[in-house]
């Protein structure tokens, strides 16, 4: 679903980024860890073209995401709360992702009722509070969530677990895998949290330095992998 060759990324002459060769398949929970400042937000944004490489391409589908504006179609993100439109409120706010991806806001509404419980009466029917004037674990509930609502087939998600309470975390966990199942949705999401990414992830790949140090099946051994890994 999602293939990188070549790809690379330099700020001031300094490489930050550069993976020879990765392919995400077709449905796939894809798990993308390493220590600050490693290179996942800098791949992520190049999976996006939010950032142009250097040199390389990054393929979704059958589109090269620097050339095309299709593979926008079925993909959404969230990466942090630049994402979001602060000053409208939550309802307005999912609206108007839905309207931008051809739902109705009965549609949306409809949707909006399945995250209930991970909202937990705290987002939706707040008196015209203004998406600014949530905390910031609130805020994280609704950029995910509107990452969620329009039915996409490639997910990017960029340290989902940040700011969530652990009963928000184990829900969110169970959301993203009871998504992937019901609609085959390819997922690439990055964590510093082990133990929650190892919980969902098919596969999980250590960046270090800027490249892929480690790519591994999830077959139960992963995460004594890496944390052998970050404690030696």
């Amino acid at each position: 679903m999602i293939t990188i060759t070549n790809l690379g990324k330099a700020y001031n002459q300094r490489i930050v980024l550069f993976i020879k060769e990765l392919e995400i398949k077709q449905s796939e929970i894809f798990g993308l860890v390493g220590n600050n400042g490693a290179g996942k937000t800098t791949l992520l944004r190049l999976i996006l073209d939010l950032i142009r490489a250097d040199k390389g391409a990054v393929v979704s589908g059958e589109f090269k995401v620097a050339r095309s504006e299709n593979w926008k179609a079925y993909t959404s993100s969230y990466l942090d709360e630049g994402f979001l439109i602060d000053f409208l409120t939550p309802e307005e706010y999912f609206h108007y992702i839905g309207d931008e991806y051809g739902f109705s806001k009965a549609e949306i509404d409809e949707k909006l009722q399945e995250f209930k419980v991970f909202f937990n009466g705290e987002i939706l029917g707040q008196r015209k509070k203004l998406i600014r004037e949530f905390s910031k674990g609130n805020k994280q509930k609704i950029g995910i969530v509107s990452a969620l609502i329009t039915d996409p087939k490639v997910i990017i998600l960029d340290e989902p677990f940040n700011s969530l309470d652990p009963t928000s975390q184990i829900l969110l966990k169970r959301i993203l895998v009871d998504y992937n199942k019901k609609t085959n949705a390819t997922m690439v999401i990055s964590s510093h949290d082990l133990n929650h990414i190892t919980d969902i992830s098919h596969r999980v790949a250590l960046i270090e330095k800027g490249s892929i140090i480690l790519d591994l099946q999830n077959d139960g051994s992963a995460l004594a992998e890496l944390e052998n890994y970050f404690s030696a």
